[in-house]
This record gives structure tokens, sequence and C-alpha cells, in this order.
């Protein structure tokens, strides 16, 4: 008997150690045939299902996005309401960055490393809007920060703006406009719906319904108190020494603008949010346009172009070597050369440059020796459009040195240096592969070309360049140098207290100034710090310092558009108020 109670006190543990292993898989293992028991499912139905988009934390801090969107309205309104555009500018920008990033971040939304690039060309562009006055220098640096606001918020999170195609430019262009105007539409609902759903399930008093309570309310307050005031006249007086209701209609039109505005921007904040990441490029993968035209056919087409620069290029050699003779036998004078074919060779130069991209775009290369020829064609068109730049550009240095600088010559002699830049990137990232690049290096050259009309001050150059051609013999244009930007003025003064010039000169330079103080519209009681700009402050500083040097100079004003000046020793020069370079030859 003992024996065997030895063997069933052996075998016992093993049983219950088999049943301690074995029990956690049979309760892991599902089982789908067990039916839900029907209690369950009514009482799974009625839970909401969650929305994995609302989860978003942007819809959490709406009431943030609403003030700062509000705030920067009622600045944007204080800021530029009937006040010219100046140092205002800058500044609203600036509050724009800080009160989007402070949203942005807020709700853990970081920018992308190449992102962070664009406020370089954006704070450089808006702060030369209050350095430069000249016109052109003033637009470029509008469009160029306006610009590169727009592509930081339509790339702030992906931050692939360098691989952007011209596709992708005109596709983000599209969805920012389309935030802008209907993004707080499409925000609005689902962050209410956020808010209701919180953890206590309770609706609070929002920021949302306050604005929906001041939108009802306003016009039934407004109804009845014009009702009120229409029957009782003390009331009419108080109401009117409250509200002061002459100014009530601008009040009001300034508060529907400032709506707007905030309605605007927080449209700018949503899409920075939503659509910023990059994570689809059009033509990333997959070509936009796929090649569709034969190797044999582009061989002709870029042959041809080729065979026709080749007999213009060799035609223009004589003039390259022959310089003056040549133009002399030819019957042309400076003028009609440097203007003859000006706008027609920078029009080949640039349909040469969309030739290029469009022929490597839709152009079939399957073999390497494909590509090799087709690359070497493109760098000899590339190569022969250079020499009809050089053609252009001579041709405009030709006129800068019989008449001098102008706007007119200076614009196009920027340009030509930075189309011969682009169709030079252009030919490199079609040897190396790279024509995704194409619309990058077209932003480049374009902003190249901004920033060198930014930092040459073409008004000022003007002034140093024309006004020390005459002590070689070259005419002073006194009308032209009065028609000049408040830019030109400094430099205007420094060549009116130079000694180096004859008297003629002295008072030709005199009577520009004196133009410049006739139509000095600076006041500093009137003027504000808003629309402050340095250099209509820095001319108008200048200006009365000189204001005793010239005073024996006099002005006949009798008309507006056509004021004259006589000099000391009765000369009269006519001055133009107008900002536009004259392109008088005389």
């Amino acid at each position: 008997m003992k024996p065997v109670k030895k063997q069933a006190t052996k075998k016992q543990p093993t049983k219950k150690v088999i049943q301690k292993k074995r029990s956690p898989k049979t309760v892991d293992v599902p089982r789908e045939d067990v039916p839900i028991p029907k209690l369950v499912q009514e009482v799974m139905a009625t839970q909401p299902k969650s929305d994995p988009e609302l989860e978003n934390p942007i819809y959490k801090n709406s009431n943030a996005l609403l003030v700062i969107a509000l705030v920067l309205g009622w600045m944007f309104d204080n800021l530029f309401w009937k006040k010219d555009i100046g140092i205002n500018f800058p500044i609203f920008l600036v509050l724009c960055l800080l009160g989007g990033g402070y949203w942005l971040f807020s709700n853990k939304i970081r920018p992308a490393k190449n992102s962070v690039w664009l406020l370089v060309p954006l704070l450089f562009f808006s702060v030369f809007t209050i350095i430069r006055q000249e016109p052109l220098t003033v637009f470029l640096g509008f469009t160029f920060a306006l610009f590169s606001v727009g592509l930081f918020a339509t790339s702030y999170m992906g931050g692939h703006w360098t691989q952007y195609g011209f596709g992708n430019y005109i596709n983000k262009f599209f969805l920012l406009i389309g935030d802008v105007l209907t993004g707080l539409l499409l925000y609005a609902p689902r962050a209410r719906k956020v808010q209701i759903e919180s953890v206590t399930g309770q609706k609070s008093f929002t920021i949302w319904a306050l604005l929906r309570g001041l939108a009802i309310a306003l016009p039934i307050v407004a109804c009845f108190g014009s009702l009120l005031a229409a029957g009782d006249v003390v009331f009419e007086r108080k109401l009117d020494d409250l509200l002061n209701l002459e100014d009530l209609s601008d009040n009001i039109f300034r508060g529907i603008l400032i709506l707007i505005y905030a309605y605007l921007l927080a449209g700018v904040f949503i899409h920075s949010a939503w659509k910023s990441k990059d994570e689809k490029l059009n033509g990333e993968h997959i070509p936009t346009v796929k090649p569709f035209l034969g190797f044999a056919e582009s061989t002709v087409i870029l042959g041809s172009v080729i065979i026709l620069f080749i007999a213009f290029v060799v035609v223009q050699f004589q003039y390259f070597f022959g310089g003056q003779a040549n133009i002399g036998v030819d019957g042309y004078t400076y003028s009609q050369y440097a203007r003859r074919g000006f706008n027609e060779l920078i029009a080949v130069a640039f349909l040469s440059l969309i030739l290029s991209i469009v022929l490597s775009t839709i152009v079939r290369r399957e073999m390497d020796t494909q590509k090799r020829i087709f690359s070497g064609l493109n760098i000899a068109t590339v190569a022969l459009v250079m020499v009809i730049l050089v053609s252009a550009y001579q041709r405009i240095s030709l006129s800068i040195w019989w008449h001098g600088f102008s706007r007119l010559r200076l614009y196009p002699r920027i340009f030509l240096i930075w189309l011969a830049v682009l169709l030079i990137a252009v030919v490199a990232l079609e040897v190396t592969q790279r024509q995704r690049h194409f619309t990058l290096a077209l932003v480049f050259a374009a902003m190249g070309f901004a920033v060198s009309i930014t930092l040459v001050n073409i008004d000022a150059a003007i002034i140093k360049h024309n006004v020390p051609r005459t002590l070689q013999g070259k005419n002073l244009n006194v009308a032209h140098l009065a028609s000049l930007s408040d830019d030109s003025v400094p430099a205007l003064v420094d060549e009116f207290r130079s000694s180096s010039y004859p008297e003629w000169v002295h008072e030709g330079v005199g009577a520009a100034l004196v133009c410049y103080l006739h139509f000095d519209n600076y006041d500093d009681s009137v003027k504000d710090w808003r629309s402050f700009n340095l250099s209509q402050w820095q001319a108008h500083s200048m200006l009365q310092g000189i204001e005793r040097e010239i005073q024996n100079y006099s002005v006949d004003a009798k008309q507006r558009w056509n004021v004259k000046v006589r000099t000391p020793h009765n000369v009269w020069y006519e001055c133009e108020d107008y900002d536009a370079a004259n392109d008088n030859e005389n």
C-alpha cells in the first residue's frame, strides 16, 4: 500500500503543473464562434465612433486661434487704415509670424528646417520696402515678401519647397487660396464638435458662442435703437453722444474689415496646420507629363534652331570686332543700333529658355546615346543664346555710354545677367538629369534679380553716373534728375556740394534739388510713424539742411504739372511731378 501512495503523490503535482501551463493558452485563444451578448451589442452601438481627424490638437485650441486672428485683424486696421505703407508693412508681417507661430507651436506643430530658410528673403524684402522708394524696387520687395510668406505657409511642415515643380506651385497656390476663403468655415464645426465631446460632456461658453451671439444681437439692437431714437429726442442726443453717430458708419465698416482680415488670416494658419506636410508632390515618382515626342523630331527642332542662331551670330561678330567703324559703315547711329531689336533679342533668349525646358520634359530619350546627343544640342543652343545675350548687353551698354543711366536701361542690363545665369543652370540640370529643379532655378534667378535691383539703388546710381559725365562733355538732363524718387536725393546733394563741376552743372543740380524741395510733402506734424520710410525721411532731412544754399533759385508753379525753376544765372529748368524715368536722348 505504501508504494502506491508514493506514486499517487508524485503524479498529482505533475497534473497541477500541466494545468497551470495550459490554462493561459486556453484563455488567450480567441474564439470567433462565441456570440456577443445582445445587451453588449446594444451598448456598443450607442457608443459614439471616434473620428481620428478630430483628435488633432488644433481643434482643442480653437479659442486661441480666434483670439490671435481677431487681434491681428485689429492690428491690421490700426496699422493701415488711412495710412501710407511704410514701416507698418514689416511690422505686420512679423506680428503674423509671431501669432501664427505661437498657435502652431502650442499645438506641437513645428516647421521643417528647410521652411525656416524662407524667413530670410521674407525679412530681407519686407525691410527694404521702408529703405527704398524707387518704384520697381518697392514692387519687387512687396511681391517677394508676400511670395515668401505664402511659400512658408504652404510648406510649413513638409519643407519640400526646393523640390516643387511648376505644377506644384500652381496646386499649392490654389490650395492656399481655397483654405484662406473656406478654411475657417470647415474648421469651426469640427472645433465645436470637439468642445462638445469634451470629458465633462457639457457645453462650455466659448468665443464661438460669443461671436454667434454678437452676430445675432447687433442687428436686433440696432433696429430697436433706431426706433427708440426716432421716438425720443433726448434719447437720440444721448445715443449720439455715446456712439458718435457721425463716425458710426466708418466704425461699422472698419469692424467688418477687421472680421474679414481675421477670417483670412485664420485660413492661412489653418492651411499651415492642415496641408503643409508635402506628403506627395506632383511628378515626384511619375512625371507630370509623360514624354511623347520622338528623339528624331527633337533633333530636327534643335538642329534647325541652332543653324538659325549660327547665322545670326556670324553677322554679329563683325560688330564685336569692328565696333564703331562697322556701325558707321552700315549707316546706323548709336541710338538706332542700341534700340533696334533689343526687345526682340530678349524675346529670343526667353523663348529659347522655354523651348529647352519643354523639350526636356516631352522628349523620349531611351538610350544613353540619345541622352548625350540631346544634352549636346541643348548646350549648343544655350551657347548660341549666350552670344545673342552678349549682343543685347552690348547694345544696352552702348546706349548707356551715349545717353547715360536711366531706369529703362538699368533694368534690362541687370535682367540680362540673371537670364544668362538661368540658362546656364538649365543646361547644368539637363546634363545632370535633374530637370525637376528647373522651377527652383527660376525662383532663385527671379529672387537674384530682385536682390540686385534692391542693393544697387537704381536712382542713386543714375545720379552718380550721369552727373560726372558732364566733365566728358555730355549733356545734363535736369528734368530727368528731378523726376526720380527720394532715393536719389542724398547722391544729388553730394554732387551739388562738390567743387569739381563747372557753374552750369552746379546750378543744374541745384535746380533739380529745388524741384524736390518744392514737391516735398513730408510734414512732421501730420506724418504718422506707421508710414515711416527711411528714404523719404532722409531726403526730407537733407533738403531741409540744404535749403539756405538754394535760396537764390525761384520757382514758377502757376501750373501744378508744369513747374519750372530759375537758376541764379536766369536759366530755366522744368520739374516733373511724377516718378518715372525720362528716356530723353537730348
